[in-house]
């Protein structure tokens, strides 16, 4: 008798996804990371300023919120597998766009392809999460897919001097760009399984199946719901701190600490360990709450209180003469803000149903890109006329006033009905 051959697990397959969510942000990070590295040389070759320079941060943030709209909507439609797969390869081709550039114009072009397609990445994330993990373990999983940002950052410096310095700069966008496209194979062969038991074609793991009315209200439920509105202003308020990392902070140890390229791949590396760290402990914190009773609306909230709390340190990142006590002082602001986002991130996952979380998680988002905006014009306005310093005093008071916002939400996640991770996991 012929015994067929018994596809992935569903409960294996669950952590194998959450590996290349993984991995793929890792890439994800490397690859924004990429211009803000090399922009003293990208700039002196197409002799731009600061001001130019941040209007194609600009333009990459542009299309990043718009995309962020529409990319949940794409994920809820065609589910995580041909979306993911959809969004990569286009960012990945954006990727490889830098090298032809002629002016800042068609340097922001190439970015604003770019944010084209990396907003997806964020969108897949909590849906993939919300359809495979309880409660109690969905921080965590948001914590290590979340992570890949960080550890992108981390190696981001290592990686593009060791590229640059021995091919030049233009190679290395083509390498980042290659590696995203490489990553489609796996993440296709892997979740190509979901056809033998996944969520995706049989039901959403909570067992909410959405009727046709639901999926489409989706939008109207979505835009409906004060939740949404509350945790978009949080993003839009608390976002920019990283961004600011990510986009500036290379630039402020270039100009301000006089850093050389090799110098920042050095010396700036533990920022980005420890934002990695924070986004560990914030999942690993909330979800032990749960565990001892607490909802996760209130575990995630405390969470977010004890991150909010650090950021009045801010200021020293840009007071403090000594160099390696600034950098000590600017890791703990990166910790606290991933702790932070991870946090966040779950109360999106938490508080909407499955059917609507990535279109959720896409608009919240959305106050993301627009708050990445607004900070980069008023960056690049305020360090043209002054210094970075007002940037850091600014960052110390963003977290805690988005905390009094997310203090608003009042809905119980508790009361919905638990997932059937721990089925799942026996099914595995």
């Amino acid at each position: 008798m012929n015994v067929p051959t018994k596809p992935m697990t569903a409960g294996r397959m669950r952590w194998w996804i959450v590996g290349l969510l993984f991995v793929i942000t890792v890439i994800n990070y490397v690859d924004r990371q990429s211009l803000s590295l090399l922009a003293p040389d990208i700039q002196r070759y197409l002799r731009i300023d600061d001001r130019v320079y941040g209007h194609v941060v600009t333009s990459f943030l542009l299309a990043y919120t718009v995309a962020y709209i529409f990319a949940g909507r794409v994920c809820d439609w065609l589910g995580t597998r041909r979306s993911m797969a959809l969004f990569v390869g286009w960012w990945s081709f954006a990727e490889m766009l830098p090298p032809f550039a002629r002016s800042g114009l068609s340097l922001g072009m190439g970015r604003f392809m770019l944010g084209l397609g990396e907003a997806g990445n964020y969108v897949v994330i909590p849906k993939a999460v919300r359809q495979w993990f309880p409660a109690e373990e969905r921080a965590l999983a948001i914590g290590i897919c979340t992570s890949g940002a960080t550890i992108g950052a981390t190696l981001a410096p290592l990686i593009i001097a060791t590229v640059a310095s021995s091919s030049g700069w233009q190679a290395v966008f083509f390498a980042t760009g290659i590696a995203g496209l490489v990553w489609i194979v796996p993440w296709l062969w892997i979740h190509h399984s979901n056809r033998a038991g996944a969520p995706e074609s049989s039901a959403d793991l909570s067992l909410e199946v959405p009727s046709s009315d639901e999926r489409a209200g989706v939008w109207s439920s979505v835009l409906h719901n004060h939740t949404t509105w509350i945790l978009m202003t949080a993003r839009f308020l608390t976002d920019p701190v990283w961004y600011f990392y990510l986009f500036w902070y290379p630039k402020y140890l270039f100009q301000y600490r006089h850093l050389t390229l090799t110098q920042v791949a050095h010396k700036a590396w533990p920022v980005y360990l420890a934002a990695d760290i924070g986004t560990l402990v914030g999942g690993l914190a909330s979800g032990i709450l749960v565990r001892k009773g607490l909802i996760p609306l209130s575990a995630r909230r405390w969470v977010m209180l004890i991150s909010a709390c650090i950021f009045p340190l801010s200021p020293l990142a840009a007071l403090l003469h000594n160099t390696n006590s600034a950098i000590l002082i600017a890791s703990c602001i990166a910790f606290a803000h991933m702790a932070w986002l991870v946090s966040l991130t779950a109360l999106i996952v938490d508080l909407f149903p499955s059917s609507q979380v990535a279109t959720a998680a896409g608009v919240i988002a959305g106050g993301s890109g627009l708050g990445g905006m607004v900070s980069t014009e008023v960056i690049s306005f305020v360090i043209a006329r002054s210094s970075f310093t007002p940037i850091f005093l600014a960052m110390a008071v963003l977290h805690p006033l988005a905390f009094l916002v997310v203090s608003r939400i009042r809905r119980d996640p508790a009361k919905r009905p638990r997932t059937s991770g721990r089925l799942l996991a026996s099914r595995g």
